[in-house]
């Protein structure tokens, strides 16, 4: 099916969806922003603390990445978002002209555990910096992202852990429906911003079709599937995306939040996500682990101590070009910074290239043949 068409209006971010695949969910489409047009299905690099770890947003450009997400609550505890407002905003701070998408600081609230209190008010917490008592709230989460000026706002939600049982789940999403009614009435910035509803329910279908239900009634610009990629089996999450998706407007984008392996983004692309993020290939480069066509490698491994050949000889990324893994794996035994810098901009380059091809395989119609090639290469097991 061929089709152009967006929801421009009022919103400051639309989707035009380009072709919706024959045979799966997945759809090619252009994101549009006020910091530039990303192609879709996308990857966004994480940028925690208004830098990509160890990487210039030149190198960011250069991996090909139009857009990156940041991180609403480690901001707001350092610089401090009025820093960032004086400085003429996060895009300004970071110099960094491509598009931004804040979360909220809620998963990270989350993840605290007994360091937080969550009230109908907001969450109180203990500052994992210096241990100070901090508050967020809906609110107060959307002042902050109002001050960094990011492109995407994310709702302030309420994460619930896996497992968890059906009441706690029904709980979390109705807080979450009322503070995303919140969350909406004080976003004042419309015109340059665009705020995204987030999915909750846990792992229970009656539970996600509610909240899908009750947040897509406030016709916001975007949504995302939140409470996913916590613990759960990937064969649990991509359950819940066969039901959940569907939910969802048709023409409006949508995230799949904190999502990044290789195999998870084509299960997710070929389920109707256009958007995704993860740390996991920063993080894993810090490790000395690659991610590359034929699976992952281990550069920090004895194996790679006299491999005089590039990472992975497929990637054109500056690390391939111009390393071997033997001289990586020293710089990483060594504890030298260019090895996790050599690292990281191999793993993020090597997402962008599996999200191009993506892209030009829904483009063709031969998204699951690609799925398969790609599944056989990495030595996972097909359905």
């Amino acid at each position: 099916m061929e089709c152009k068409e967006g929801v421009k209006g009022l919103a400051a971010v639309y989707l035009e969806i380009l072709k919706e695949d024959s045979r799966t969910k997945a759809r090619l489409g252009k994101l549009h922003t006020p910091h530039g047009i990303i192609d879709t299905p996308v990857f966004m690099p994480v940028g925690t603390q208004g830098t990509v770890k160890t990487m210039t947003p030149e190198e960011i450009k250069e991996i090909g990445a139009g857009m990156i997400l940041s991180n609403t609550y480690h901001l707001f505890l350092r610089p401090g978002h009025d820093l960032v407002r004086e400085a003429g905003g996060l895009h300004r701070f970071m110099n960094w002209d491509g598009a931004i998408l804040t979360d909220s600081g809620g998963f990270q609230v989350f993840s605290l555990g007994d360091l937080r209190k969550i009230m109908e008010e907001g969450v109180e917490f203990r500052s994992h910096i210096d241990g100070s008592r901090q508050f967020l709230s809906p609110e107060i989460s959307m002042q902050v992202q109002m001050a960094l000026g990011s492109d995407v706002v994310m709702a302030f939600d309420e994460c619930a852990p896996y497992p968890c049982s059906h009441q706690y789940a029904k709980d979390s999403l109705e807080r979450t429906t009322r503070w995303l009614k919140r969350c909406k009435e004080t976003l004042t910035t419309t015109e340059t911003q665009s705020l995204f509803g987030i999915v909750q329910g846990g792992m229970f279908e009656d539970l996600r079709r509610q909240s899908a239900a009750e947040i897509t009634e406030l016709d916001l610009p975007g949504y995302a599937v939140g409470g996913l990629s916590v613990g759960e089996p990937k064969e649990m999450m991509y359950e819940v995306l066969d039901y959940t998706v569907p939910l969802l407007p048709r023409e409006k984008p949508r995230y799949l939040m904190g999502v990044g392996s290789p195999d998870a983004l084509i299960e997710g692309v070929i389920r109707g996500i256009d958007m995704f993020d993860c740390v996991l290939p920063t993080r894993i480069a810090r490790n000395g682990t690659a991610l590359t066509r034929y699976g992952k490698v281990i550069v920090r491994n004895a194996g790679s101590a006299r491999d005089f050949g590039p990472i992975d000889p497929s990637c054109d990324c500056y690390a391939c070009r111009n390393y071997s893994r033997a001289y990586i794996r020293h710089l990483l035994k060594a504890d030298e910074i260019l090895g996790l810098r050599l690292m990281t901009i191999h793993n993020l380059r090597y997402l962008q290239i599996l999200m191009g091809e993506i892209r030009e395989a829904i483009k063709e119609d031969r998204l699951p043949e690609y799925r398969e090639k790609c599944f056989a290469d990495y030595g996972y097991e097909l359905d």
